[in-house]
């Protein structure tokens, strides 16, 4: 599996801020066994974000985009947005999978406005800022990402079963 992350945060983009979520993020994919095609840190700019998006999704033919950040109240919070204006399907069960789970450990999970969908044969998934957020958001939906890449690419089999 091809990853790329991208973590969004204008202190990060900035040197301001170590970007601890989207090195977490890195790791345990690393981990998993997938391939890291792409790290980046962006600012909390839309444009830049969907540009970013295409390309990977496009261009580079990555199997899956993990974002971190952005997905808050804040003004600038702009990743949800970002991502639905690229993506061509949604993949709902796994933001709220993430939301779920993560609701057992703070209730300001209710806040949270991430996003999964499809571009292509890309999935992308918006995490959480904080380095917490993405490990426990990440261990939530990762036993299900292979399969899901092999599916949407088509490289796997039949879901069904009898």
């Amino acid at each position: 599996m091809k990853v790329a992350i991208l973590t969004i945060s204008d202190k990060g983009y900035e040197g301001k801020r170590k970007d601890e979520s989207g090195k977490i993020a890195l790791k345990m994919m690393k981990e998993a066994g997938a391939e890291i095609i792409d790290y980046e840190i962006l600012p909390d700019e839309e444009e830049m974000i969907k540009m970013k998006l295409i390309n990977l999704c496009d261009r580079e033919k990555v199997d899956l985009i993990l974002t971190s950040g952005g997905t808050g109240f804040s003004p600038r919070d702009v990743t949800p947005e970002a991502t639905l204006k690229v993506i061509e399907r949604q993949a709902p069960g796994l933001a709220e999978a993430m939301r779920a789970s993560s609701l057992k450990f703070t209730p300001h999970a209710m806040l949270s406005r991430a996003v999964s969908g499809i571009r292509g044969k890309t999935l992308i998934i918006n995490l959480p800022g904080s380095p917490k957020g993405v490990r426990e958001c990440l261990e939530v939906v990762l036993p299900v990402l292979f399969h899901a890449i092999e599916i949407l690419t088509g490289r796997g089999g039949e879901c069904a079963t009898r």
